[in-house]
């Protein structure tokens, strides 16, 4: 990411700095939000650990639906479990409309929910291949 890009981005988001928090209990809730996309079927789903690679987030969901409807409800089933099992809303959403590409923003974590073109076209696994990775199945 480009530095002026990445100084806005963390302008725009409050996080505690890294020292304070929980590492683990954010890497439980991603892995929580890994494993609700795997139980709907999911594909290809992986958690990247990102706390050492950039400063706007600390891990990141990556996974594929096949299609758009089931992207859709991919993401319903993150957010939902997340909801109830840790009372956390994502901060931002985006692609809902759409469903090619959705994003949950819950700042210390992102899930990414793509179809199988739009993951091969924007190839975040490629972009932070520096990041250690742990498939979840």
């Amino acid at each position: 990411m480009p530095p002026e890009l990445e100084r806005l981005v963390r302008r725009q988001r409050t996080r505690p700095p890294a020292e304070v928090r929980d590492l683990s209990a954010v890497r439980e809730r991603a892995l929580l939000a890994a494993r609700a996309a795997v139980a709907v079927k999911a594909e290809d789903v992986r958690l990247l650990d990102m706390h050492e690679v950039v400063t706007y987030t600390d891990f990141l969901v990556i996974c594929t639906g096949r299609n758009v409807r089931l992207t859709k409800r991919i993401a319903e089933e993150v957010g939902l479990r997340l909801k109830q099992e840790f009372g956390v809303l994502p901060a931002g959403t985006e692609g809902e409309t759409g469903g090619e590409w959705i994003l949950l923003d819950y700042l210390d974590f992102i899930v990414h929910v793509f179809t199988p073109e739009m993951r091969e076209f924007y190839r975040l696994d490629v972009l932070w291949k520096q990041a250690p990775v742990e498939p979840v199945e």
